[in-house]
């Protein structure tokens, strides 16, 4: 099949979600349809690319074949995979659904089975990327369901990505994506303590991040998260809300399979307090002003 014989829905156009769809438009898959919660967001999105902006789940899933799911949470999906009343399930025979929101495993176990029972599949598409890489197509996907829905999304998902992993059943990848963002979350808390030090020691930052790159101390959130921290500059990529409930999520499998994990739990605290004082919606890398001397 040629890009332009896919009709793609995409549901969830935030940061991500809108970026993904703009991707799959400019290497000629045929985006019919978007939806939000946010109307006007839907809109914006749908004039710009020349889609629907349907006001029901179920006319995206009759304007389109593959539909690419971006939530926020597990209730999210739930809703829009409802067995009753308005949703992507109505006459969904013969559709495939890439869910790529961070959710539990467990939701994307029971999203499978209710898809299938409607006659349709789903996937994992889980993210290790952000919003730059959804709008090259550089992502990170780690997926996760039936080998044969992995096979007939790959086209669409080859175009969103620059790696591409097939985990194995519905809701592994969903733990895997979990502990990604653990580790990423302590490695970022970790960060901000460090530099917060250096600055209360009164040592040349910029000197600091160059000694942690050749070091023990080196990480990915140094390279993407490091000046931005020292500069105070948190554009938002990854919240410090969504950070929490990562964290969460995989505190929660920890918790499952009879695990203590004493700095995933610390680190949730660090989030959960800036969400506390009104920072959730800040980048991740805003947990530095919990830490940095004059900051807090």
């Amino acid at each position: 099949m040629a890009n332009s014989d896919y009709k793609i829905g995409v549901v969830g156009v935030g940061r991500m979600g809108s970026n993904i769809a703009r991707r799959l438009k400019e290497v000629g898959f045929s985006v019919t349809a978007v939806y939000d919660v946010r109307s006007d967001a839907a809109k914006a999105v749908a004039t710009e690319l020349g889609a629907q902006a349907p006001g029901t789940l179920a006319g995206v899933t009759q304007a389109a074949d593959t539909i690419i799911t971006v939530v926020t949470d597990d209730a999210a999906m739930r809703k829009i995979f409802a067995e009753k009343g308005d949703s992507l399930l109505q006459d969904a025979k013969g559709r495939l659904f890439i869910n790529c929101a961070t959710i539990t495993p467990q939701t994307h176990v029971e999203v499978e089975a209710l898809a299938e029972r409607a006659g349709a599949q789903s996937l994992e598409g889980c993210m290790a990327s952000s919003i730059t890489q959804a709008r090259q197509g550089t992502l990170y996907l780690m997926c996760g369901g039936k080998r044969a829905a992995f096979e007939q999304a790959r086209p669409v998902l080859q175009a969103m990505s620059k790696d591409l992993r097939y985990v194995g059943e519905a809701g592994r990848a969903a733990q895997v994506k979990a502990l990604v963002n653990m580790v990423m979350n302590i490695n970022t808390a970790g960060l901000a303590e460090g530099l917060g030090l250096g600055a209360a020691l009164g040592l040349d930052l910029a000197m600091l991040r160059e000694v942690f790159a050749q070091t023990g101390a080196n990480s990915r959130v140094l390279e993407t998260d490091g000046v931005d921290m020292q500069n105070r500059d948190h554009e938002c990529y990854f919240s410090a809300a969504h950070a929490s409930k990562d964290s969460g999520i995989a505190l929660a499998l920890a918790k499952a399979a009879g695990l203590n994990l004493p700095l995933a739990e610390a680190t949730k605290k660090q989030y959960d307090r800036m969400i506390q004082v009104g920072k959730g919606e800040m980048d991740k890398s805003g947990v530095a002003e919990l830490t940095f001397p004059g900051r807090g």
